[in-house]
């Protein structure tokens, strides 16, 4: 189970799963492109996730690689997704990221929107 260690910090995990889907998508992508998910202002608790596909890695950027999948999460997102769990989830409610934040204090019904 592929996790990163941020400097003392609690780590960020990617699953089996997520990396499986990641995987999947980045296929029709060209070489270099990564999921990069990042943490900006907005949604109904304050702060949300962003998915998007990047070829544009940074030296600052932490890189999680699992079975060919790579994600990407840039420093100011990285702190305020330390100790994540990030996987995929396909349910009765649809398929989708889901980002497990520890530090979250409260999050919207849908699930994509936290506060801390």
């Amino acid at each position: 189970m592929p996790i990163t260690t941020i400097a003392g910090s609690p780590a960020i995990e990617l699953t089996e799963r997520a990396a499986r889907r990641v995987a999947h998508i980045l296929e029709g992508e060209p070489a270099g492109a990564a999921l990069r998910i990042g943490v900006s202002g907005g949604g109904c608790s304050g702060f949300q996730y962003t998915f998007d596909i990047a070829s544009d890695r940074t030296d600052e950027d932490l890189a999680l690689e699992r079975d060919g999948a790579l994600v990407l999460i840039d420093p100011v997102s990285i702190e305020y997704m330390k100790g994540c769990r990030i996987d995929f989830v396909d349910d009765l409610m649809g398929q989708s990221f889901r980002v497990e934040n520890p530090n979250a204090v409260a999050s919207c019904g849908c699930g994509t929107s936290f506060s801390i």
